[in-house]
């Protein structure tokens, strides 16, 4: 019996683990650019003495859905959407050079494009600012041109590109600060292939209808685990009674 409770009691709590990635996509699934997270039960032998049969089903991250989400038309002229494989360079918090496809820059107070996180968003020679402009647009290549302050549209002039790359996927991982980072701590080159669609943003590909099935059968499976571990109270609880009776 002790071995039943164990056994449910490891269901549990792996089935709450695979619970917090159906959580974490469902509180995303509005967010630009998002990817979904993918996790499987996986069977992990028992180490230790007793039969080599023994295994254990354990929740395990395998990486992100790399599908596109869809492209919404907004008109903005800061919104870009990354066409395919691909990523934006932006700094990340810690002064290193991170990826997202969050394409919802923005400009602060003193000129800088970021994300809508804040982060500075990196061109060829480092995070990119903007002069005071009467319009602002975004090609397709990431060049970003202005119209200067008191000019005609004749005058448009280049002021910075986006820096898009397009790394192998299995090199990077998402960090805490929720951006992609290479798993060796290097940067990315730049990768002229990559293209983005200017005013349009990428939403988020999670499923929402997907990700709630898989809720509500998550939370039968731990349910299932918990009236487990209950019955074997319940039997050990009888095999005593029966033990003081005899």
């Amino acid at each position: 019996m002790d071995r039943s409770v164990y056994i449910a009691m490891t269901g549990a709590t792996q089935t709450m683990r695979a619970q917090e990635a159906v959580s974490h996509n469902l509180a995303n699934a509005s967010t630009v650019g998002f990817k979904s997270e993918l996790s499987a039960f996986q069977s992990v032998p028992v180490l230790g003495p007793g039969a080599n049969t023994r295994i254990n089903a354990v929740a395990q991250g395998e990486g992100q859905d790399d599908t596109q989400g869809t492209i919404q038309q907004t008109g903005r002229s800061l919104d870009v959407a990354v066409n395919g494989p691909g990523w934006i360079a932006v700094q990340a918090p810690d002064g290193s050079e991170a990826y997202t496809r969050a394409g919802n820059l923005q400009m602060d107070s003193q000129g800088n494009l970021t994300d809508s996180r804040g982060n500075p968003v990196m061109g060829a020679a480092g995070p990119i600012s903007i002069p005071q402009s009467a319009s602002i647009s975004v090609g397709k290549d990431g060049t970003i041109s202005t119209v200067p302050m008191g000019q005609g549209p004749d005058t448009i002039a280049a002021v910075g590109q986006l820096k898009l790359v397009n790394p192998d996927p299995t090199q990077m991982t998402e960090g805490s600060d929720g951006l992609m980072h290479m798993n060796d701590g290097s940067t990315a080159d730049a990768d002229p292939t990559v293209t983005v669609t200017p005013g349009a943003l990428e939403a988020s590909n999670v499923n929402a209808s997907s990700e709630l099935v898989k809720m509500i059968s998550l939370s039968r499976q731990y349910e299932m685990q918990v009236r487990s571990i209950k019955t074997s109270e319940d039997d050990a609880d009888d095999s005593t009674k029966l033990l003081q009776n005899s």
